[in-house]
């Protein structure tokens, strides 16, 4: 036993020097893995909280919708890009704000909403919706270069018919019949054969041979 006492003792030496030299180490590590975990657990709360709150916002601004005041509806939308602009919820409440913007002739704000999506969605396809939106809008301007500028950023294949529609329409708000008409050709082929836009797509077309 004296013997076994003898070297436990020794052990416990041994690793009362080890932990002498190594144990700032082991506790730093364990720290940085306390800190790194219990961080991950903060986000992941922050973001339940967040996304919990965000939705809350979104539905008071869909109420507001509902009211058909485009002064609420634009602050309830400001409310929303202000303390929620990293989520899913605020570009489409700033897409929808710019309609109802739209339809009141508040071209300037829809403009800068639609501006805010483009910068800041996450989603391309809501920059796309965006980009061809207030393209139109400034199609009823004159802004042709810019328009184009909108229209030549990639965008999903799934707009290929409507970036070829609006193309079409600011060559023929130039004068520019041939472009156009290449232009609707494209849009007519890309846009689902079933789409009532494709009725449209060729009156602009049927409307440039009458005029030719």
């Amino acid at each position: 036993m004296a013997a076994l006492d003898l070297q436990e003792q020794e052990q416990i030496e041994e690793l009362k020097g080890w932990w002498k030299e190594n144990g700032n180490q082991v506790l730093g590590a364990l720290f940085m893995v306390a800190i790194v975990v219990g961080g991950w657990r903060g986000w992941q709360y922050y973001q339940h909280e967040q996304a919990s709150k965000s939705a809350m916002f979104y539905a008071e601004f869909v109420k507001q919708l509902e009211s058909n005041d485009a002064g609420r509806v634009n602050d309830a939308a400001a409310a929303m890009l202000e303390k929620f602009p990293s989520t899913a919820y605020a570009p489409r409440a700033a897409l929808t704000a710019a309609l109802v913007n739209e339809q009141s002739k508040d071209v300037a704000r829809a403009t800068t909403q639609l501006q805010w999506v483009i910068d800041n969605a996450e989603e391309a396809e809501l920059r796309d919706v965006a980009r061809l939106r207030l393209g139109a809008l400034l199609l009823d301007e004159g802004k042709y270069s810019e328009i184009m500028s909108l229209l030549s950023i990639e965008h999903s294949s799934a707009f290929d018919a409507l970036y070829a529609d609006l193309r079409g329409d600011v060559y023929n708000a130039q004068g520019k019949a041939e472009e156009a008409r290449s232009a609707y050709k494209l849009a007519y082929e890309k846009i689902d054969a079933n789409s009532m836009y494709r009725n449209l797509i060729q009156m602009k077309l049927d409307a440039l041979i009458v005029n030719k």
